[in-house]
């Protein structure tokens, strides 16, 4: 035991879940993951479902193995966004959670938009058109028992929160991930529910703020959680994105971040929403962060890509990122957005198409596939960057890589070489050190968001990629990449949601 001030942070992502004790040392933060464990999705009679209890079981195990090493001030839990349950008066789950990949909300953007315009839904709630969002899940859920019974709606960490305290209550930042909140007010927007035909009751009480403190973990749970029982739980960014967030190091306003783990997010923190049209041609999205402060993003499909080409081969991440780096340069391009690659049966198939659909030679081998899949995230990435610029006015001048993708020193620097700009990765854990950090200033252990990021930047050690010398391997790639996708940064010739 220590007398360290110590918090543990149950960081729930698409791949894996992990319980990390993050002890507040001096200036510091160290972080030590002590519980990691899979995250296996079910396929039932009516589609994929997350197997939340079996992740709550392992969440309470870690919870003791943190709780046994030193006493802990809090608990705080993330999670990927927009996947959510149903509960009825006594908040019980009606129905499994189901998987944001399950086609159920194929056809569902369009059935929204002959209720409320896209134009005008974007205008209100600021969020990138995707068929995983809550709002097309809900639509979906439509003449169902569970939405017909529902009185209040529960994301992952709400859910999890209310498993643990008993107290049930929407956290701001995986709310906004619905396409169901007022980008500006922070507010549901109750017009848009009813326009919609969504029920009004799962949506009577407004989100709350990170940092609030939600009461102590039941004693039920201390066969399961040990001494963790009785320990506040204190109600974090709840969307792992937003955690993550409020670790990165940043210094400079015009510094991108990018959230690089299964998904994507790249973009910037802003003051206000930007909901105007070029904001909605380019599919922006308006996330909400720590001190009301906006994630300008844009959600690109991310590593998910190299994890199914992994699960289809049965090969482990290091031996595929050697294989990429050998293989030769100019392999074929594809857009990592489009939608065949939301939940094919065989990616490595499914890229192999795209390619060809798209007049070029399609790779063939493991380490041609995962290359093609890492130039053209990183082309990805700098016509995101631009988009950005545009939109903000800002001049990018680099870009903070955080998450586990940060581990992935190829595709560092890729990015590099095809944005032009310096890219620093780390902190690998960030997510569960931004869930520690709102923990200690909601036990008054730190102050602002800028004493919290002061914090993270002490925690991590950063390893920096500049753009090499010869950048016409970068430059040339990308062009190539726009020739192939028809992708532009222009606004006017955009009007598309890749």
């Amino acid at each position: 035991m220590t007398d360290a001030p110590a918090y543990a942070a149950v960081d729930l992502g698409a791949e894996s879940g992990r319980v990390v004790l993050g002890r507040l040392a001096g200036e510091r933060i160290d972080l030590e993951v002590v519980h990691r464990f899979p995250n296996r999705p079910v396929r039932l009679l009516d589609g994929t479902h997350w197997n939340l209890l079996a992740l709550f079981t392992e969440s309470l195990l870690g919870l003791a193995q943190a709780a046994g090493r030193t006493r802990l001030e809090g608990v705080g839990i993330d999670t990927w966004g927009v996947d959510y349950a149903l509960l009825d008066a006594k908040h019980r789950v009606l129905g499994l959670p189901f998987h944001y990949r399950d086609p159920r909300t194929a056809h569902m953007a369009e059935r929204a938009f002959s209720r409320v315009p896209r134009e005008e839904l974007y205008a209100v709630t600021g969020i990138q058109i995707m068929p995983i969002n809550t709002v097309f899940q809900l639509l979906a859920d439509e003449g169902t028992v569970a939405l017909g019974g529902a009185k209040r709606l529960a994301f992952v960490p709400d859910l999890f929160a209310l498993w643990l305290t008993g107290v049930l209550a929407n956290e701001s930042t995986i709310a906004s991930t619905s396409g169901l909140l007022d980008a500006r007010t922070g507010t549901w927007a109750r017009e848009i529910v009813a326009r919609l035909g969504l029920p009004a009751e799962p949506f009577s009480g407004d989100p709350v703020e990170p940092g609030t403190t939600l009461g102590p973990i039941l004693g039920h749970h201390a066969a399961t959680a040990g001494a963790a029982a009785g320990v506040r739980l204190h109600l974090v960014a709840g969307h792992d994105t937003a955690s993550a967030y409020a670790a990165a190091p940043i210094r400079s306003p015009n510094a991108a971040v990018l959230s690089s783990g299964t998904w994507s997010l790249l973009g910037l923190e802003v003051d206000e929403p930007v909901l105007d049209e070029r904001a909605a041609a380019f599919n922006l999205t308006n996330e909400r962060g720590i001190d009301g402060k906006i994630r300008l993003l844009r959600n690109v499909m991310g590593l998910w890509l190299v994890q199914e080409c992994r699960r289809a081969w049965d090969v482990d991440y290091d031996e595929l990122t050697r294989r990429a780096a050998s293989a030769r340069a100019g392999v074929a391009l594809f857009d990592p957005d489009d939608e065949r690659f939301l939940a094919p049966k065989d990616m490595p198939a499914a890229i192999r198409q795209a390619c060809r659909e798209l007049g070029q030679p399609a790779p063939e081998t493991q380490g041609e596939i995962v290359r093609s899949a890492l130039v053209s995230l990183a082309c990805k990435y700098r016509i995101v960057l631009e988009r950005l610029e545009q939109v903000t006015g800002r001049s990018v001048d680099g870009i903070h890589v955080i998450g586990g993708g940060a581990r992935n020193a190829l595709l560092c620097q890729l990015t590099a070489d095809v944005t032009g700009r310096r890219v620093l990765a780390g902190p690998v854990e960030a997510t569960a050190l931004g869930n520690v950090l709102v923990q200690a200033r909601a036990a008054g252990r730190l102050g602002s968001l800028a004493e919290m990021r002061e914090v993270a930047a002490a925690s991590a050690d950063p390893v920096a990629y500049e753009p090499r010398d010869d950048r016409a391997a970068g430059e040339g790639d990308y062009h190539r990449f726009l020739a192939v996708t028809g992708l532009t940064v222009d606004a006017q010739a955009s009007a598309v949601t890749t």
